[in-house]
């Protein structure tokens, strides 16, 4: 039986919190994915990133952040588009802004990941960082 595609986010969520490569994501992943970053506090331009993109982001995220944390507030479904709302710690590796490295930034996120053949196709993300200047 096919796992539901709320299943699958939440799953690929705790996976992003918890990897050590970003080659754990690509499971989740349908080949031509899509992710659409709204401008917010760190990007100050839409991004829109292809798989390639994704991956070295991943990877270098890795490098700013000890340890990131997903806090699933509350999950919506419809067709084949699940929403999530989701509270963001990140504990940072390096300074940034006024933190320091083992700091924390707070971020909250609206996150909605759209499926095709029981893979992610689209990511948009909605970020709204604590201030940290």
């Amino acid at each position: 039986m096919q796992k539901d595609i709320k299943s699958i986010a939440i799953d690929f969520i705790k996976t992003l919190q918890n990897r050590s490569s970003a080659e754990e994501l690509l499971q989740f992943y349908h080949p031509d994915i899509e992710q659409i970053e709204f401008p917010n506090a760190l990007t100050k331009n839409t991004g829109i990133r292809n798989l390639s993109d994704m991956t070295a982001a991943a990877e270098r995220g890795k490098k700013v952040l000890l340890k990131e944390e997903y806090d699933i507030i509350k999950s919506y479904i419809f067709e084949n588009t699940v929403a999530l709302e989701v509270i963001w710690t990140g504990i940072l590796a390096i300074p940034f802004g006024n933190i320091p490295a083992g700091g924390q930034m707070k971020a909250y996120f609206a996150q909605f990941y759209e499926f095709k053949d029981g893979k992610i196709i689209k990511i948009r993300n909605y970020d709204c960082f604590e201030p940290f200047n």
